[in-house]
């Protein structure tokens, strides 16, 4: 695995960058509680099987499949209750170690992330936790798709031809593929349960990202 062949990162937020996924599990159960813990189970459980699809999408899939014709709270308000929890969370939860040292390590690379968190919200929380200096490529998310965006910022140019995706889901290594971008799966904190049956479209399987920093091919930028 040489780093250095690559001109562009494109990072994942939740379980990549931030140990997200579980502050987002809980969001999703949170706000659906009102509908009752079976309604909530099941839109975690679809949330799990769909990572990195928005937030957008799992609630109108929930208002329309699973409740429909209940009493309980509207899209709007699922998606505030939902984002208020999420806020409090993505402020305090761990940050992946390493970032500092591999930012030097691939100063010839520039970084993005394509996330199916709110866009508005994770640009925010980057700020906050004084994370935005190190995504030149810009920090990207829904209402646009992973596909949309990805396809966007190759026909502008800023993802190169030699790029690399690093991601948790199964939705990640898809919108890799599909783009035809190599796919680098971070494995400590994904809630992907059978990834292992996809290991041969992985260029590589790290834990967490700090492990990059003792890939052979980090040295020389």
């Amino acid at each position: 695995m040489n780093l250095a062949e690559y001109e562009t990162l494109v990072f994942d937020c939740d379980g990549v960058i931030l140990n997200s996924n579980k502050v987002k599990v809980n969001a999703f159960y949170q706000s659906a509680l009102p509908y009752g813990e079976k309604a909530a189970n099941a839109l975690v459980d679809y949330h799990v099987e769909r990572g990195g699809i928005s937030r957008y999408k799992k609630f109108e899939w929930f208002l329309q499949e699973k409740v429909k014709g209940q009493a309980g709270p509207n899209l709007e308000e699922l998606l505030e209750a939902y984002a208020s929890i999420v806020r409090e969370g993505l402020l305090t939860c761990e940050i992946a170690e390493g970032l500092e040292e591999l930012r030097e390590k691939t100063k010839s690379a520039n970084w993005l992330i394509v996330s199916g968190g709110d866009q508005n919200e994770l640009r925010d929380i980057f700020f906050q936790r004084e994370l935005t200096r190190f995504f030149d490529g810009g920090i990207f998310g829904s209402p646009d798709t992973k596909d949309f965006i990805l396809e966007r910022e190759i026909s502008s140019g800023n993802i190169k031809p030699q790029s690399l995706f690093l991601g948790d889901s199964k939705y990640d290594l898809d919108s890799a593929k599909k783009m035809r971008l190599d796919f680098m799966f971070v494995s400590d904190w994904s809630e992907w349960e059978n990834s292992d049956s996809f290991q041969k479209f992985f260029k590589h399987t790290i834990g967490k990202l700090n492990e990059l920093n003792s890939l052979g091919g980090c040295s020389g930028y």
